[in-house]
């Protein structure tokens, strides 16, 4: 079912997830040239297994497997394990096919066929972002909403927040600029890469996400919450407001 992973398990451990011979042997091998430990699986069904297992800190999925979708083991993972790191390999190029990874927790996607080069430089963009120690900051509060950064915790009214990694990222560079209008290349570039390669409509939808999330919250409480608003600046970018929105 799954190739095992190489025995060094200091580095990083990568799901790789495809059905497909060739790509998969030239993951599995390209990734073990490159300081990563790899384990492949060819299914969905043994790639949930093979996460009850063991730790990994990287997810690649292919999401056309043979025995179920891919955006369901997406899903799946995402919710089991929410720090995974998760890359879709698709064939597929509508964006809707796109957006529906992305919603479904993935962090990133790549339209095959890609280059091992290319996939390995947004690895390390992304993990960059998982290891770099940050100076600690203060906690933003607007309104009833306080960001703390060095923690990396969102609460509303005292009670935590639960947000995907790159929600919380791009809250984080929102609340560093309260007030302030912030240019999509400027999310792009922090949140993502500054040398990012697809489309942008992945900060759409993980905006999209993050205010679904926040207004949920919001709904949850019990009692009257003063909400920041995000405005969207038409083509700019989004604005986190100063003066939150009244309680419901």
């Amino acid at each position: 079912m799954r190739t095992p992973a190489a025995p060094d398990r200091s580095r990083l451990r990568v799901l790789v997830v495809e059905d497909d011979d060739t790509i998969g042997r030239h993951l599995e091998t390209g990734l073990r040239g490159h300081d990563f430990a790899p384990t492949w699986c060819r299914t969905g069904a043994g790639a949930l297994a093979e996460a009850e297992q063991a730790p990994y800190e990287v997810l690649l999925l292919d999401l056309g497997l043979p025995d179920m979708d891919g955006l369901d083991v997406a899903r799946q993972l995402r919710a089991r394990l929410p720090d995974l790191l998760i890359v879709v390999l698709t064939a597929r190029t509508d964006d809707i096919d796109i957006i529906a990874g992305l919603d479904a927790g993935a962090d990133d996607y790549l339209v095959k066929p890609f280059s091992l080069t290319v996939l390995l430089a947004r690895l390390r963009a992304h993990l960059r972002r998982h290891v770099v120690a940050m100076p600690a900051r203060e906690p933003v509060q607007v309104g009833d909403l306080v960001v703390d950064i060095t923690a990396r915790r969102c609460a509303l009214l005292g009670k935590d927040v639960p947000l995907r990694a790159k929600e919380f990222d791009l809250l984080a560079v929102l609340s560093e600029r309260v007030g302030e209008a912030v240019s999509r290349e400027t999310l792009m570039a922090e949140v993502w890469d500054e040398n990012w390669f697809g489309s942008t409509k992945t900060l759409d939808v993980t905006l999209a996400g993050l205010r679904r999330r926040l207004t949920e919250a919001a709904q949850s409480q019990g009692r009257p919450a003063r909400l920041p608003r995000i405005t969207t600046l038409r083509g700019h970018g989004y604005r986190l407001e100063r003066k939150p929105d009244p309680p419901d």
